[in-house]
């Protein structure tokens, strides 16, 4: 396995005049648990849909695992993984037959997908409704699915846009506990969340994008000493994402600023 699971060189992707990413330099090492950080709008789904090939570069060259992604998108493809802010499951099918047929389209024969989509099922404690909709699953419900069917084929590299939005506590440790199993196979993870705390308690690594432009990567030592000064200081991620960010008031609005709740 190549040493750099992902690497960009100066990736942007433009929509008119709007410049989502601009030029970006990101490199993920193979096996790193990897954060994906910025504000609202930043340019992190973009990012990500442009990785997984769901989108076009304007610009710009991605390689991952060793091959370049617009000559070899197929096979790029065959080893990925992706779980999507939207999820996008077919929700007229059982969660038994939504994995079987997500298995079947990555080129599993029917046993070794059968199997790992009943392992999967009593792993994420969703076996014991065999007949019912995707569509009448609860939101965690659906997460878990969602990243079943993302890892049934045993990607080396998995994205996860949001993969804990509206999940309780019990559907994140399920979440958790299967993302800890990928890494100590080796498996690259690309994680995006707003939730900080939740990418510091995973997270090796962490890049942070703002306004399209890679502002920040590196080792969490690595930026806690860039904004500290010191080798293993504590500063929290929050701290650091919002030293490197900045507290303008273009992020958020300041309170006092709103009349109504003088």
């Amino acid at each position: 396995m190549p040493e750099t699971a992902i690497r960009t060189q100066k990736l942007s992707r433009r929509f008119g005049n709007l410049t989502a990413v601009d030029g970006i330099d990101l490199e993920v090492a193979a096996g790193q648990f990897f954060g994906f950080l910025g504000p609202n709008g930043a340019g992190k789904s973009t990012t990500i849909k442009m990785l997984t090939g769901l989108l076009a570069p304007t610009s710009g060259s991605m390689e991952l695992l060793g091959l370049d992604f617009a000559a070899h998108p197929v096979e790029v493809k065959r080893q990925i993984g992706v779980v999507p802010e939207g999820m996008g499951l077919l929700e007229r099918l059982t969660g038994s037959e939504y994995l079987q047929f997500v298995g079947r389209m990555y080129g599993l024969d029917r046993a070794t997908t059968q199997r790992r989509a009943n392992e999967l099922l009593d792993f994420m404690q969703l076996a014991d409704r065999p007949k019912t909709l995707i569509a009448d699953y609860s939101h965690g419900m659906q997460k878990k699915l969602a990243l079943a069917a993302a890892v049934i084929h045993g990607p080396r590299i998995l994205f996860l846009d949001e993969p804990f939005e509206g999940v309780d506590a019990l559907a994140a440790g399920a979440l958790k506990a299967l993302l800890g199993r990928m890494t100590e196979r080796g498996t690259t993870i690309f994680l995006t969340s707003h939730v900080l705390e939740i990418v510091e308690r995973l997270c090796s690594h962490v890049a942070i994008i703002h306004k399209g432009r890679l502002v920040a990567q590196g080792s969490l030592e690595e930026l806690r000493a860039g904004i500290s000064g010191e080798v293993g200081g504590k500063t929290t991620l929050e701290e650091i994402f919002l030293s490197i960010v900045g507290q303008d008031g273009t992020e958020r609005p300041h309170l006092e600023e709103l009349s109504w709740l003088m």
